[in-house]
């Protein structure tokens, strides 16, 4: 009987060129199935195989839980019990009873064989996949086998790819026995099908290809830093070169054309823009809305946005058709792009001014004047003038010292007086408001000054009412209002 066994993993080892624990391990699951099945169909089993001389023992298990937990005696057992066969066991650990082993002539031959087959299919399979992930090849080249449902099944060597429908770029009619190449967009291992999920519309995709055609990438003389797509239509990479000798955008370019133009063929004659990345965010922005000039741009570091402004004959250009300029722009650069004319400009500059005048006027107790100066140094908030260096605002040469140091006296006096009232605002604050995902103190101080105090209050509000109440955006409202509903759905 053992040698029986020592026999049969040997050949299958040998027929099936996969490593002969694989085997020994099918065939415990197969001993251990075909035992379940003569105890009870949710029992738990081990077969255990001396790899040496073939003897095989087999036990009866359960697994240890917290006695609330256990729904299935067959396989489970509680602590309290568990613990009285073994006073050291803990939760997780396993009590084994031995088992008569069952005679392996009397299993069900066919049911044994295919248990092992399958095991050793999904192990072949397991290692074909294994020796591609090896070869870490993200492009990857195939032939279209088949097409299911609108996807096309890729022949990869010896695997399957998959590439959706939503993958493909749109407008590209594939056919079968066409050659592709795409980006290995993910593996999917619990698939029953094709594991290997393909893009031909990721940005990704489109970096590889250039990282074919260009072997400047692949020496490090230059490298891809972003990469932006609107699938079939136009794209924007940036480069940037790692040697001074080296011109990023005309070495993607190619000689009269010939690198991008082999790029271009294979997306289906998507339009690519290849612009020089930057490190400064600002020359980023304006070098990634090209071909639009930018007249001026203004960074707020704090809600990661740039207002862009352009001349009117810029507009419809830095816009693009249907918008895709901008927002591939903002896709490539990370950054929110909010483009204005140089007449919106003014009027936000004028607003903003008007805003800050009027902070300073009713909070600092000074005149239009005082104020204005303090504007036209670039100060904006309390906080600059709270805690700026003596020494700056000493050099404004409108004010004394006196003045200075009256300044930010009162400038402290409200940060600290309007900190104490939101202290106490929070105080009437629920947790479950304060601790909802996208609120701040600041704001729940302020919607608990309005009457909202709880989850539930900012539930029942509609965006307008929030907007309104907390001075934020529709987006921000909207987000906020949907987490602060969530928990009525799941109930």
């Amino acid at each position: 009987m053992s040698r029986e066994i020592l026999l049969l993993v040997d050949a299958l080892a040998r027929e099936k060129n996969v490593a002969k624990d694989i085997v020994f391990t099918a065939l415990e699951s197969a001993l251990a199935s075909a035992t379940k099945k003569r105890i009870h169909d949710e029992a738990d089993v081990r077969v255990s195989i001396d790899r040496d001389n073939g003897d095989y023992e087999s036990y009866r298990r359960w697994v240890v839980l917290p006695d609330a937990e256990v729904e299935n005696d067959e396989a489970q057992m509680g602590l309290i019990d568990a613990r009285e066969i073994d006073s050291d066991i803990e939760v997780g650990e396993y009590i084994e009873e031995p088992l008569e082993p069952i005679d392996f002539g009397r299993i069900g031959a066919q049911a044994a064989k295919q248990v092992i087959l399958q095991k050793i299919r999904d192990a072949e399979r397991e290692q074909v996949l294994n020796d591609f992930l090896e070869r870490k090849e993200h492009l990857v080249t195939g032939t279209i086998k088949r097409m299911e449902r609108g996807n096309g099944i890729i022949e990869v060597g010896r695997l399957e790819a998959v590439l959706p429908r939503d993958q493909m770029i749109p407008k590209e009619n594939l056919r079968v026995g066409d050659r592709v190449k795409a980006f290995l967009l993910r593996i999917d291992r619990n698939a029953r099908g094709p594991q290997l999920i393909l893009s031909r519309t990721a940005p990704e995709f489109l970096v590889k290809l250039f990282e074919l055609e260009v072997p400047e990438i692949e020496d490090g003389l230059l490298e891809i830093r972003a990469c932006s797509r609107d699938p079939g239509l136009r794209a924007k990479i940036a480069v940037k070169s790692n040697d001074p000798r080296v011109d990023p955008i005309g070495t993607c370019v190619g000689l009269r054309g010939s690198r991008v133009t082999a790029v271009r063929n294979e997306i289906g004659g998507e339009q690519i823009d290849i612009i020089l990345w930057a490190s400064d965010p600002a020359q980023f922005v304006i070098a990634a809305l090209q071909p639009a000039e930018v007249s001026s741009i203004v960074v707020d570091e704090e809600a990661h946005s740039m207002d862009v402004v352009v001349d009117e004959n810029n507009l419809a250009i830095a816009i693009g058709r249907g918008g895709q300029n901008v927002k591939l722009a903002a896709e490539l650069t990370g950054w929110a792009i909010n483009l204005m004319s140089v007449e919106e400009s003014a009027v936000k500059l004028e607003e903003e001014r008007l805003n800050v005048r009027g902070l300073f006027m009713q909070k600092l107790d000074v005149d239009e004047e005082v104020a204005d100066i303090l504007i036209d140094e670039g100060f904006s908030s309390l906080e600059e003038i709270a805690y700026v260096p003596l020494a700056e605002m000493l050099e404004i040469e409108a004010f004394d010292e006196d003045t200075v140091n009256e300044l930010r006296n009162r400038a402290r006096n409200v940060l600290l007086t309007e900190a104490i009232v939101t202290e106490e605002q929070l105080e009437t604050v629920a947790d479950d408001l304060l601790n909802l995902d996208g609120m701040d103190k600041s704001l729940a101080a302020l919607l608990a000054k309005g009457g909202v105090r709880s989850r539930d209050d900012l539930a029942d509000l509609a965006v307008d009412e929030l907007v309104d109440l907390a001075a934020i955006d529709q987006e921000r409202a909207k987000a906020l209002i949907t987490v602060a509903r969530a928990h009525w759905f799941e109930q």
